[in-house]
């Protein structure tokens, strides 16, 4: 492509730069969970499942549970899930007592973007 003025050449490179930055800027969002934020579900739990915008790296990635008193409860570590490379399971060791849950989760996508956040759920 042949510009007439340098100034041309450096609009066009901008232009392409902006409509492009976007796809580089992502980062892995929570998009769904189960337990789901806020929900009440029942004492069987056996896993949390958290589900992302896009792949992540177990390795880089975790999640950590506590209770109503601050007290972090035991888990498994977590894993990717072997089918669905945008979603981390979170193995519980044991059933879960009745009470208020926070899910601090942190992960690293698949292009190195580090993302982080929580939630709560209560157990009845």
């Amino acid at each position: 492509m042949v510009f007439a003025t340098p100034s041309l050449r450096y609009a066009f490179i901008f232009l392409v730069s902006t409509l492009v930055a976007p796809a580089v800027w992502a980062h892995a969002h929570l998009t769904h969970q189960y337990p789901a934020a806020n929900a009440a579900v029942e004492a069987a739990l056996q896993a949390i499942t958290l589900n992302f915008s896009e792949g992540i790296e177990p390795g880089f990635s975790g999640v950590t549970l506590t209770g109503a008193k601050q007290e972090i409860i035991k888990t498994q570590k977590a894993k990717r899930n072997d089918q669905d490379e945008k979603q981390l399971v979170v193995p519980l060791d044991q059933p879960l007592n009745p009470g208020t849950y926070t899910v601090e989760w942190h992960v690293v996508s698949v292009d190195g973007h580090k993302t982080k956040g929580q939630y709560t759920f209560s157990v009845k």
